[in-house]
């Protein structure tokens, strides 16, 4: 965040952001007031080489959102496939069964960790192009944070919530 850009005051469960006008990714957001749901996209460092990718970020009310971690035992492992796929060293990927709309779909979890990194990535429709993830993280703050970002991310995942965290904690998140 430049010292000189503008920002914008939104509250969400009590808590006043202080968010620059850039990081906003819908003109109708850009106003200051109480919000339900506030979506951002940053360009972070978590591609090749440390190469900008655009990460979406959806801030709800925590109570809306379950994380992603502990979906992994709850509902993931319910809906895994005997297979291990092959990806980012440290991750496990396991496909899920196409039955009850996971048609396609992949959770890549970090087996090591008691808090781990789980993201759920969708498989192109068309074939083309590069899977889509969703990760969601309850902040300290009372707010959920839910990430959209495409699979070539993955490769930087230990470096993913720790970039995270620094944005976020600029306009007040965390």
């Amino acid at each position: 965040m430049g010292a000189e850009e503008a920002t914008l005051k939104r509250t969400l469960v009590g808590r006043d952001l202080e968010i620059p006008i850039s990081w906003f990714r819908y003109a109708e957001q850009k106003q200051d007031g109480f919000a339900t749901q506030v979506d951002l996209e940053l360009m972070l460092p978590l591609g090749k080489d440390g190469a900008l990718k655009p990460i979406d970020v959806t801030l709800i009310p925590q109570s809306q959102a379950r994380p992603s971690a502990s979906l992994l035992d709850g509902v993931y492992l319910h809906q895994f496939m005997p297979n291990e796929l092959s990806g980012p060293p440290g991750l496990v990927g396991k496909p899920l069964y196409g039955t009850e709309g996971y048609e396609g779909e992949t959770v890549w979890y970090d087996a090591l960790s008691s808090n781990p990194f789980v993201t759920k990535c969708v498989a192109p429709v068309d074939g083309h192009g590069s899977s889509r993830c969703l990760r969601t993280v309850a902040l300290t703050a009372g707010i959920a944070a839910v990430y959209a970002f495409d699979s070539d991310v993955l490769p930087a995942w230990q470096s993913f919530d720790p970039e995270m965290q620094k944005w976020l904690h600029q306009i007040g998140a965390i």
